[in-house]
């Protein structure tokens, strides 16, 4: 009975190991063998390759690189609503339009909205045309008339919490405004956050560089230069997509039937910038959406040319040797008449 259970965790324990990985994950690697036409262990072997340690090379020039990642919460977000309105006048759209908004907003300031975060920004105002036939004795025209009004106004509602979202969403929903076009990420102070950033990358490359010296090198008989960076990512530049399951039906072949396949549901994510390839990362566990700033600095080292030692020469003038049969040299001064 005990080997009967052990060979049943042996066989159930990859199928766990796979599950906590998550879906994105499985899917990903299903992507790959399609892609490449490979079996598991061949994708796994290479995946393993790629993470190992490249082969180091000795350099006379030495280099000092040096990241720092800033994880911020945005201090107010703003999110932006389209709706579209149509009437069979102008001031039965206008009429309408506001009736939506005013709906909206009286929902939104119940629930601590305030009524300057509220903007209203009016897109388009034209008319509706249709096609009316008219025939002819010999032949047909089609004509355009009007036929009502289209009114276009974008909704911005600033808020400073992430929880207070689904109620502007719930709000704007129950009065049919279902076209969320973007939410903005703002900081208030980022010159702040930038000069934290230079705080921390200074005390990392102080101590990179206490390291080298401590290896025996001499920095200062090198020549530093010096390149530097920074950048400011918003959260929707992250954010992924992957469908989380596939089609494969074992039933419908042994059966001999047709599929008819289902419309795949499409998956998003956020999937943040790596800590790997940095030296400190401030704010690490996030659980919302973030801002991340970031700060580089690469710093080189090339040794100082040596110094060459400099030779006197003695530079005779009006001078002249006389040399003997017996191969003595004798220097006499050349007198010259003004």
């Amino acid at each position: 009975m005990k080997n009967i259970i052990y060979i049943f965790l042996l066989f159930i324990s990859p199928f766990v190991s796979c599950q906590i990985k998550g879906n994105a994950t499985t899917i990903s690697r299903q992507n790959i063998m399609a892609s490449e036409e490979l079996a598991n262990a061949a994708i796994y072997g290479k995946q393993i390759n790629n993470f190992r340690q490249q082969n180091l090379v000795p350099n006379p020039i030495m280099t000092i690189d040096v990241k720092v990642l800033n994880n911020i919460i945005a201090d107010s977000y703003t999110a932006v609503f389209n709706l579209t309105q149509i009437g069979k006048t102008s001031e039965e759209t206008n009429n309408l339009m506001r009736e939506r908004v005013a709906k909206v907003k009286s929902e939104l300031f119940a629930q601590g909205i305030l009524e300057k975060d509220f903007v209203i920004d009016i897109i388009s105002f034209i008319p509706v045309y249709e096609t009316v036939v008219e025939r002819k004795l010999f032949s047909t025209e089609y004509n355009e008339i009007p036929n009502g009004f289209e009114l276009q106004q974008n909704i911005h509602v600033k808020f400073t919490k992430v929880n207070q979202f689904e109620k502007i969403l719930s709000a704007c929903a129950n009065n049919e405004i279902y076209n969320l076009v973007k939410v903005d990420y703002f900081i208030d102070d980022i010159q702040s956050v930038y000069k934290k950033l230079r705080i921390e990358i200074l005390k990392v490359l102080k101590e990179k560089k206490q390291f080298y010296n401590d290896l025996g090198f001499d920095l200062t008989s090198y020549i530093p230069t010096i390149a530097d960076t920074k950048y400011c990512h918003f959260p929707k530049e992250f954010y992924k997509n992957y469908q989380a399951f596939n089609s494969i039906s074992i039933e419908a072949i042994n059966k001999k039937e047709g599929v008819i396949k289902a419309k795949k549901q499409t998956s998003y994510y956020y999937d943040p910038i790596s800590y790997k390839d940095y030296d400190m990362v401030l704010n690490t566990s996030i659980v919302e959406p973030v801002i991340q700033m970031g700060m580089e600095i690469k710093l080189q080292y090339s040794p100082k040319p040596k110094e060459q030692k400099s030779i006197k020469k003695e530079i005779i003038k009006n001078k002249y040797f006389m040399v003997s049969n017996e191969g003595a040299i004798t220097v006499k001064e050349l007198k010259l008449d003004n």
